[in-house]
């Protein structure tokens, strides 16, 4: 999806898929990363204790309903609250969650899942109809609901339960990748027949309390978790819409944890001992897209030239703060099937002024859309136009609407800020770069292409299906229309009492906001 996430990148909204190899069991591994250096000098876990935390609100109309989640702390509301199928490690692949174990047929087409014994806040059984009841409530066509599109290679009427523990799921065309669909954004297990969500029933860490749209929600601890207890006794979301009320409830000791914090704040406050500063690498994708389809950018000389122009360094420290790490032109730094032996590209502005004049556009002036929809957006507009003068080419910078940017570039102008959140390659690919994609930004439209990717959800081995992902990647470092020039942190800070935060995880991956792993002391 294009980022109506990263449109309320400030109210913190990020979608999120994901992508794993064909069989898996919680054997494996739950993909929680090892506690850092912090943590471990702490020693063991110390349980007890009322967490605050701070998040971005959406107002008086928010609601527990995991399935209509938006915002971040949508996101991390229904993650103490509910369970999915799988969830993301760190590098954007599917570990299992109340799924103890997957397995496709052998056409790619029907997929088994065995659930692991696990039980809802009332101690009823998760079962097979808990799971098909859930999937059919996201997919209904009156619904409104975001997994909704992630569920669509799933033929729910055909799909069924075996027996209480297994799903066996019918889709409309093999898919290689389909763990995505149990790890999707949004794709929480509910009860059979939940409706109503004042008090919401599910399997999570923590059961509920108390909730205040626009204001608070209160859980408890869930002693008969199904991955063990968490050590808080409770733990309360607190809305504070801007940065700065976040921030100094922190420093005055009225919460203790704060989420979303800006790079020029972190620096400000990092090493000075009263708040502890954590930053979440690889959490957004940060570049530019040009349209291939019209010009200037229909010719592939000219795309060429405009990755040669950024000095990826300058954008990251310029427009960053320098809370990021330069990028490829590639989504997914760190992420799996990301060809990581590709060569970094540098600035090389006598070779872009070459292709330019090659390409028949010496003296070439363009418009570049932004607006103060994403950190650093206008910041980097700013910072390029001078890298491209430096070559030749004038930018004109067009500050649109906040509000209505993502729905504005999507099929208009030729060239833009754009920014995404964490999400597999593979759904990067499919929601972005297919023919048919909606979200298709750079309005790249390949035939070959298309083949490669319905080839790779064909394909049964991993090794051979990332040879096919390798290929389509280095297509589109050649001549693809995402200049991408730097992944950014996602910064978050704690009080100095707080201990298990996860300092690996991408924003909206398994390990990000996971309070069942924290603890005071």
């Amino acid at each position: 999806m294009n980022d109506a996430r990263s449109s309320l990148a400030r109210r913190g909204f990020l979608i999120a898929t994901g992508a794993t190899a064909l069989a898996f069991t919680a054997a494996c591994g739950t993909g929680a990363t090892a506690p850092d250096a912090k943590n471990a000098a702490e020693g063991a876990p110390k349980p007890g204790g009322k967490l605050r935390a701070a998040f971005a609100g959406g107002g008086a109309n928010e609601t527990l309903d995991p399935h209509a989640a938006n915002l971040f702390v949508d996101a991390a509301r229904a993650k103490a609250l509910f369970d999915k199928l799988a969830d993301f490690g760190a590098d954007l692949a599917a570990v299992p969650r109340l799924a103890e174990r997957w397995e496709p047929g052998a056409a790619l087409d029907t997929w088994r899942v065995t659930l692991r014994k696990a039980v809802f806040h009332d101690g009823k059984p998760v079962t097979a109809e808990d799971v098909l009841y859930s999937y059919r409530r996201i997919a209904d066509p009156k619904g409104t609901f975001r997994a909704k599109a992630s569920l669509e290679p799933i033929d729910l009427d055909a799909s069924r339960a075996l027996d209480p523990s297994t799903v066996e799921f019918k889709l409309k065309r093999p898919y290689a990748e389909f763990p995505n669909v149990l790890a999707a954004f949004g794709a929480y297990i509910v009860p059979k027949d939940a409706t109503a969500f004042d008090k919401p029933i599910g399997s999570g860490p923590f059961s509920f309390v108390s909730f205040k749209p626009g204001s608070s929600l209160v859980v408890k601890r869930n002693d008969a978790y199904w991955e063990g207890a968490p050590h808080l006794d409770e733990l309360e979301f607190v809305v504070a819409g801007e940065e700065s009320a976040r921030v100094s409830a922190l420093l005055g000791g009225q919460v203790e944890y704060a989420h979303e914090l800006n790079p020029a704040t972190a620096r400000t406050h990092e090493g000075k001992g009263r708040i502890d500063i954590v930053r979440l690498p690889g959490s957004a994708m940060q570049g530019f897209v040009m349209k291939t389809d019209r010009p200037p950018f229909n010719d592939p000389r000219v795309r060429q030239a405009f990755f040669l122009i950024a000095d990826r360094k300058e954008l990251v420290d310029g427009a960053l703060s320098g809370a990021g790490e330069i990028g490829n032109d590639l989504f997914g730094k760190g992420y799996q099937y990301y060809p990581a032996g590709l060569p970094q590209r540098t600035q090389d502005l006598e070779k872009a002024r070459a292709l330019l004049k090659e390409a028949g556009v010496e003296g070439l002036k363009v418009t570049l859309d932004t607006a103060p929809a994403a950190t650093g957006f206008v910041e980097a507009a700013g910072i390029f136009k001078e890298q491209a003068a430096k070559a030749g080419v004038t930018v004109e910078i067009k500050v649109g609407n906040k509000d209505t940017y993502w729905k504005d570039i999507l099929n208009d102008g030729t060239f833009a800020s754009y920014r995404s959140g964490a999400m597999p390659i593979e759904s990067h690919i499919s929601q972005r770069l297919l023919t048919g994609s909606t979200t298709n930004a750079t309005r790249w439209q390949q035939k070959d292409f298309d083949d490669l990717y319905q080839q790779a959800q064909s394909t049964r081995d991993v090794t051979q299906r990332g040879a096919l992902y390798e290929r389509m990647q280095r297509r589109l470092y050649d001549e693809g229309g995402f200049l991408i020039w730097g992944f950014a942190d996602w910064i978050i800070a704690t009080a100095p009492t707080v201990h298990g935060v996860s300092k690996q995880a991408p924003a909206n991956t398994l390990d990000w906001a996971r309070f069942d792993k924290i603890w005071l002391a």
